[in-house]
């Protein structure tokens, strides 16, 4: 509640981005995520068990053998445990504090990779061997939609209170969460594929916020996942020693020939195909952005982003944070 109350204020004083907040109000069950923390009692795992306060022991679907030799060999140290139900599935999520062993430099120094992200191509990436890497969306909410709208009608067409319009619930939130399931793990492959055969990865910093208010595009950009990849490549090239560099939001990736460096007035989104006026260079969009962020890594021309400084004028009382984890400033 005091987290609550610290993001309210700060909320409703400027000094917090996103949605402005409300009140904050009691948990109710059923209308918003069930779940509770323990961060008191016996809290250990073994085996496929994890034992919890009040609870006990209770098996666990997958194994925790790799965290139980942490803790036995003092590599590691629970801080507390997260019950929640997703889809009538119970999960307990484990913050813990372990020593990782962070590599100091990469196994493929040097490597260098510009990603763009798009609507019909989730990554376009372009390397400093001068090779092409794309990679197609997971796309889940697209190929689930036909079944997510029959179990919705279906659910709709129930009387309220009864038992039928509970299972309709539970056969909705299954389909929802598999959606969810789908997606993250495609991510965490492509991901993770990046971290490890490139030691520096260039990205932009993507308006996500802005981008889904396009109606046309809003339902495509958020089953991409763009805020999730840009989180995971943060952890995970620090992992594999390396490093993120984020291009400023309005650094013109698509609109920059990657070739002579000239630079269009106008680029409408319908357009995929690049066409330079001075050089007659034709290249796929999302190629030519990348390889414009392959170069802004390469020469550090750009020194502002979104992790530095304001490069427009925002709200009062909106200042630039610290730098995030995992990511480096170009230049």
């Amino acid at each position: 509640m005091d987290r609550a109350l610290a993001d309210f204020i700060r909320s409703k004083n400027g000094q917090r981005k996103g949605r402005r907040l409300g009140f904050p109000r009691f948990k109710k069950r059923g209308r918003c995520k069930d779940s509770f923390r323990f961060s008191t009692g016996a809290i250990r795992c073994a085996g496929r068990t994890v034992t919890l306060p009040r609870l006990g022991t209770i098996t666990a679907y997958e194994s925790t053998r790799k965290l139980a030799r942490r803790l036995e060999n003092g590599t590691a140290r629970i801080l507390s445990a997260t019950v929640s139900r997703i889809a009538q599935r119970w999960f307990v999520s484990l913050i813990c504090e372990v020593e990782r062993d962070v590599r100091r430099c990469h196994a493929r120094f040097g490597s260098a990779i510009g990603v763009d992200f798009g609507v019909k191509v989730f990554m376009a990436g372009a390397d400093d061997r001068g090779r092409v890497v794309t990679v197609p969306g997971p796309k889940a909410l697209r190929s689930s939609l036909r079944r997510l709208r029959r179990a919705s009608r279906a659910h709709s067409r129930k009387v309220k209170g009864s038992a039928n319009r509970r299972k309709d619930a539970a056969r909705l939130a299954r389909l929802h969460a598999r959606v969810a399931a789908v997606r993250a793990d495609a991510l965490h492959k492509a991901t993770t594929a990046l971290a490890r055969q490139y030691e520096t990865v260039v990205i932009e910093d993507l308006n996500v916020v802005g981008l889904v208010r396009n109606r046309h595009l809003a339902r495509a950009i958020a089953d991409q996942g763009f805020g999730q990849a840009r989180r995971m490549l943060g952890y995970k090239t620090t992992w594999n020693g390396g490093a993120l560099v984020i291009a400023d939001r309005w650094f013109p990736s698509s609109k920059t020939c990657s070739s002579c460096g000239a630079v269009k007035a106008k680029l409408a989104l319908s357009e995929r195909t690049y066409r330079c006026m001075s050089c007659s260079l034709v290249l796929d969009r999302d190629i030519n952005a990348a390889r414009n962020l392959l170069k802004l890594a390469a020469s550090g021309a750009e020194s502002l982003n979104a992790c530095r400084a304001q490069v427009r004028p925002s709200y009062a009382g909106h200042r630039a944070k610290k730098q995030e984890p995992g990511t480096a400033p170009c230049g």
